[in-house]
């Protein structure tokens, strides 16, 4: 192994990357993206929208008859862009690009034009797509909504560090209040060569790959990839991607103050009749404290709090792809998060998997089926 496999093996996975393997970087990139902007969603009642996601803890930046714009607590672009349309479904993905120029060159690179974003927004954009057909904007120069009033974390009394006496902790059942995005996860049936997208032409990182039990020959499965700020340390994963049958969106992730927002934030959305899909447990590839929910259109989303941030140096950590691999400690992972409840969406996925596995065009193989199966019940 190398110097960097050794060095990175006791501090995020047991194992790093094998001669030969995915080295988790390009050599050249266009330019290398600073963060997630927001993402991008059509539904047909807004109203509906909007009162989930004020449950869960946004704040409305603009309000229009065909439009809606959520945001954190943190200074910067909104969240979430939903605009009315005839029926749910994600659109796309934004990113920051460090400078006005680098959005400019990367249109130049892939032959679009850059061009200015609606004023409600600001700034300058090269509207992309990757090889799954998933829209892709490269943004810069947009408004920065000033910073909201911060919900402050619980002052801790932690092992015998004494920082809170004569003083009792009552956190109230309110919404946890969203700070910020933190990542999306996509699935694609083209995942090697979507991955190498993003590397390629957002010089992004890899965190951690995993693979399926008994297919690390056949090289990773999932990716966990996050921003190339050099030295200065970014959230283990600000897109996470997936090899299944069908191109789509899984979840996105909020970032809000600590454990006691998420769970009394989880309280406030179990009162109101709000389904949570998983939680709350802590990860193992990004050790996030999370919080899984369902919105009223099926989308999932989660509230976490203290994941890792990695700057450049890390290399990728290696893993199995397990149901059980999920999460250090919590509940067992549900059927409603692995996707396997019977209803619409996992008989959609069964019709998926039967059409990819006929079709030649894509990475998602009988062999890959066999091992997805194997995640579930391992």
């Amino acid at each position: 192994m190398s110097e960097a496999t050794d060095a990175h093996r006791d501090l995020h996975c047991e194992q790093g990357a094998r001669k030969g393997e995915h080295p988790g970087r390009s050599r050249n990139p266009v330019i290398k993206v600073r963060d997630i902007a927001w993402l991008e969603f059509e539904k047909p009642d807004l109203l509906r929208a909007e009162a989930f996601a004020q449950a869960f803890g946004f704040s409305t930046a603009m309000r229009s008859e065909d439009e809606l714009q959520l945001r954190g607590g943190d200074a910067g672009a909104p969240c979430l862009i939903v605009r009315r349309g005839p029926r749910s479904r994600f659109v796309g993905t934004a990113f920051t690009a460090q400078h006005r120029a680098d959005v400019v060159r990367l249109a130049e690179e892939i032959g679009v034009a850059a061009r200015p974003l609606p004023e409600s927004i600001g700034g300058l954009s090269a509207d992309l797509v990757d090889p799954s057909g998933i829209p892709v904007r490269i943004v810069a120069d947009t408004h920065a909504l000033a910073p909201l009033p911060p919900q402050l974390p619980q002052v801790l009394n932690v092992g015998h560090d004494l920082l809170r006496a004569n003083a009792t902790q009552r956190p109230r059942r309110i919404p946890a209040r969203v700070q910020r995005l933190g990542h999306v996860v996509l699935q694609s049936t083209r995942y090697l060569e979507t991955l190498n997208w993003y590397l390629d032409h957002l010089g992004m990182i890899v965190s951690d790959f995993l693979y399926f039990p008994g297919q690390r020959h056949l090289g990773p499965a999932m990716s966990f990839i996050r921003c190339d700020r050099g030295d200065t340390p970014a959230d283990h994963h600000t897109l996470a991607m997936a090899l299944g049958p069908r191109n789509r969106y899984v979840h996105s992730a909020y970032q809000v103050s600590d454990m006691d927002a998420l769970a009394a934030g989880g309280e406030y959305l179990r009162d109101r009749g709000y389904h949570r899909s998983w939680g709350i447990g802590r990860h193992i590839q990004g050790s996030q404290i999370f919080d899984y929910w369902r919105d009223p259109d099926g989308f999932l989303v989660e509230h976490f709090a203290d994941g890792d941030m990695f700057d450049s140096s890390l290399e990728p950590g290696w893993a199995a792809f397990t149901a059980t691999g999920l999460a250090q400690w919590g509940p067992p992972v549900t059927r409603d998060f692995l996707g396997i409840t019977p209803g619409r969406e996992s008989v959609e996925e069964l019709r998926a998997m039967w059409r990819a596995v006929r079709e030649h065009d894509n990475e998602f193989t009988l062999t890959r089926l066999r091992g997805l199966m194997k995640v579930a019940s391992s």
